[in-house]
């Protein structure tokens, strides 16, 4: 199997959405979780995004794992690599974008890497290198309150240079607006000058295509979506691939079987998600102190579920507010309050499985990095869009037999997300 582009996402989530825009947009598109086994039969595809659980963990961890997945793309073909990261550059000043970018552009030999979070089709805009959400400012949106990364400052030229070893470069409207002649021109300045990651202002998606016509020509970019988005029509309008060439119906097959959604995004959207479901179908919110605190609020959520699900799908939620999220971890520490909740969803989630669920939503990125760690499903199939960056996805490889899920980003879909998604998998 010969690739012609690839990709190592740092979530689950966002190698979903990922493969998503890429299939969209005219790529036969498959997502593997990590880098598959050799045995594991791979269709022959256009892209493959290896997802990874990279995002939050020591930046040398990351490093090592995005080199070893850059390493089996190029093996496959892969003339560009993109480093998907979060739509809202979730970090922290130890990394983890700044580390991989400059060891993936190491990798490659040096050079700029073009740098962009935007998707203006889930309203994430750079201007003049400020990260807007939905017209607010990174630092005064919802996202101020992340539990594992809150971030504080839009200006994302500073927060790149707080985790880098060398400066950070801007390229800015004007600059993008006179094309990618002009683009490409800015950007070897910059590398001449010894700056790696340079931060790329986009509003439109024609913004979007410049930075992927000149993307293309380089051996690695990083960024959200969006920048996935210009990448996949620079390669249709090189004639490279067919632009017919990508299709879903396979992947929506019927599997049959019982359904369930897993909630542990705290995100205000997932939140008000839940509020919504609980009109329609039994929903359960697991208390997040018993969850810290032992073994049995997973055997009664167990128990809650065997007793209705027969019945219709049920929701089994670990979200919880920010402030409740914030005691939590002043009290047990960030990180083993996350793990332990992540711990929980995923045990719960493989005993749904082990009872007949077939048709599964998990919402949020690390809740559904260990929900489909613990199924140790190796690859997916890319279905129809359910919403914006979540699509229908079908197993390959796993023991269980086929199975349909969709894994959504804490703050992605809307208010009737989970039955648009239910009403998706047959």
């Amino acid at each position: 199997m010969a690739i012609l582009l690839g990709s190592i996402a740092d979530d689950y989530t966002g190698a979903s959405d990922l493969a998503n825009t890429l299939t969209k947009n005219g790529l036969r598109t498959v997502q593997t979780v990590s880098i598959p086994d050799p045995a594991l039969a791979l269709p022959d595809v256009d892209a493959v995004v290896v997802s990874l659980k990279i995002r939050s963990v020591p930046a040398s961890d990351a490093v090592a794992a995005a080199a070893s997945a850059e390493r089996w793309l190029r093996q496959r073909g892969a003339g560009h690599v993109l480093y998907k990261i979060c739509s809202t550059f979730d970090s922290t000043d130890a990394g983890n974008i700044g580390p991989v970018t400059e060891a993936l552009s190491d990798a490659a030999g040096g050079g700029g890497v073009l740098v962009t979070p935007a998707f203006p089709e889930t309203g994430r805009t750079v201007y003049l290198g400020h990260l807007f959400v939905g017209g607010q400012p990174l630092n005064e949106s919802p996202l101020k309150d992340h539990p594992l990364n809150p971030m504080h400052d839009a200006n994302l030229v500073r927060v790149l240079t707080r985790q880098s070893r060398n400066a950070v470069g801007l390229i800015d409207l004007t600059t993008i607006a006179a094309g990618s002649g002009a683009v490409k021109a800015r950007l070897d300045a910059l590398s001449t000058a010894g700056i790696t990651a340079v931060i790329a202002d986009a509003i439109f998606e024609r913004d979007l295509e410049t930075l992927g016509e000149v993307a293309l020509e380089t051996p690695v970019s990083t960024g959200a979506s969006g920048l996935g988005l210009g990448l996949a029509r620079a390669l249709v309008r090189s004639g490279r691939i067919s632009s017919d060439g990508a299709t879903t119906a396979d992947a929506i097959r019927p599997v049959g079987g019982l359904s369930a959604i897993v909630a542990g995004s705290c995100s205000k959207a997932t939140l008000h998600q839940l509020d919504i479901a609980e009109r329609s179908m039994p929903v359960l919110r697991l208390d997040p102190e018993r969850l810290l605190a032992g073994p049995d609020e997973i055997a009664a959520a167990i128990s809650w579920a065997g007793d209705r699900i027969s019945a219709g799908p049920v929701v089994i939620a670990a979200s919880a507010a920010p402030e409740t999220v914030s005691r939590l971890q002043s009290l047990h520490g960030r990180e083993a309050s996350g793990h332990a909740i992540e711990t929980a969803t995923s045990i719960i989630t493989a005993e749904l499985v082990e009872r007949g669920v077939r048709r599964l939503v998990v919402a949020g990125g690390e809740t559904s990095g260990a929900a489909v760690d613990r199924l140790a499903i190796p690859a997916f199939l890319i279905g129809p869009e359910i919403a914006p960056g979540v699509p229908v996805l079908r197993t390959v490889g796993n023991a269980q037999g086929d199975m349909l899920l969709a894994l959504k980003s804490g703050n992605f879909g809307g208010e009737d997300f989970f039955t648009a998604a239910l009403a998706m998998m047959h």
